[in-house]
């Protein structure tokens, strides 16, 4: 990451995830950390409902503006693949798979993606991310039978 377009490629993104419309009182926070193994994913939520489990993907726009986050558009999938798990060979770039709360409402996942891009044509700077009301079925097309949008967040430059 050196030479002059080093500014170009931030190695740390974040998104704060504010609740849409009828969610107040639930938020949470993603990191994303370029290394070599492929891109760290730290996510934490607080405030969801106790043992749930929700579907958790970047989508194509940056824009949390609509009451109910459909503004963020779809799963972000620039190769136009099929749904699938985090680790399915046919997947969207942008599904994350699932994310667990335990009994207080709070979930906290760390995980390495290679799907995901933090430069180039595909990177996932300037995209959404988004939870879930329900879990991700992983397979359903084309969205994962995720339900209804509780947090939405744009992905912005981190502070190193």
């Amino acid at each position: 990451a050196h030479g002059s377009h080093a500014h170009l490629y931030p190695a740390n993104m974040v998104v704060h995830l504010r609740p849409t419309r009828g969610n107040e009182g639930k938020f949470g926070m993603v990191t994303f950390e370029r290394t070599d193994d492929g891109v760290k994913v730290m996510a934490h939520l607080e405030g969801m409902p106790a043992n749930s489990t929700h579907g958790f993907h970047v989508h194509e726009f940056g824009d949390c503006s609509a009451p109910d986050a459909t503004s963020a558009g779809s799963h972000f999938n620039p190769n136009e693949t099929q749904h699938g798990a985090r680790d399915a060979e046919h997947r969207h770039v942008g599904d994350l798979g699932n994310i667990e709360t335990n009994r207080s409402g709070m979930a906290h996942v760390e995980f390495v993606d290679q799907g995901l891009n933090m430069r180039g044509p595909h990177s996932i700077l300037g995209r959404a991310v988004v939870v879930h009301e329900q879990a991700d079925d992983l397979t359903s097309q084309p969205v994962g039978n995720a339900g209804a949008r509780v947090l939405c967040g744009v992905i912005g430059v981190a502070k190193n």
